[in-house]
C-alpha cells in the first residue's frame, strides 16, 4: 500500500507545487488542504501544531505585511496566536505535510523524507 499524506498549502505558494511535485516523484499520495479558499478550525489548527510538535507562534509567517503591521512585538497567548492564524490564514507558513499523527513544514522540502 503507498503512503497517503495531507498538504495543506496555499495555492499560490511555489513552495506547495513544490513539494506536491516531490511527493509526485516518490509516488506518494496527497490530499490537497488549500486553507485559503476551505478555512480550517482551532480545533483543526490546535491538532496539526500537536503533530508539528511547535507552538503557534511559530507556525507564523512573521515577514507578512498583515502580521508586521497589526501583532509585531505582541504578546499573545497560545490561543490568541491560533485564533489570529484561523482569521488570516496567509499567516500559515506552508506548505504543511502530515501524515497520520506526525506533521512537518516543507521548507526545505528534506523535511518532508522525515516522515518516512
Amino acid at each position: 500500500m503507498k503512503a497517503k499524506v495531507q498538504i495543506w498549502h496555499n495555492s499560490r505558494c511555489s513552495k506547495s507545487r513544490d513539494a506536491s511535485q516531490w511527493l509526485a516523484e516518490k509516488e506518494i499520495e496527497n490530499e490537497w488542504v488549500d486553507y485559503m479558499k476551505s478555512p480550517i478550525t482551532t480545533s483543526e489548527l490546535k491538532a496539526v501544531l500537536k503533530k508539528l510538535n511547535i507552538s503557534a507562534f511559530d507556525l507564523i509567517r512573521k515577514k507578512e505585511k498583515i502580521f508586521v503591521e497589526n501583532w509585531k512585538g505582541q504578546d499573545k497567548s497560545e490561543l490568541e496566536w491560533i485564533e489570529i492564524m484561523v482569521q488570516n490564514p496567509k499567516l500559515i507558513e506552508r506548505p504543511i505535510i502530515i501524515k497520520g499523527d506526525q506533521a512537518v513544514i516543507a521548507r526545505p522540502l528534506e523535511n518532508i523524507e522525515k516522515l518516512f
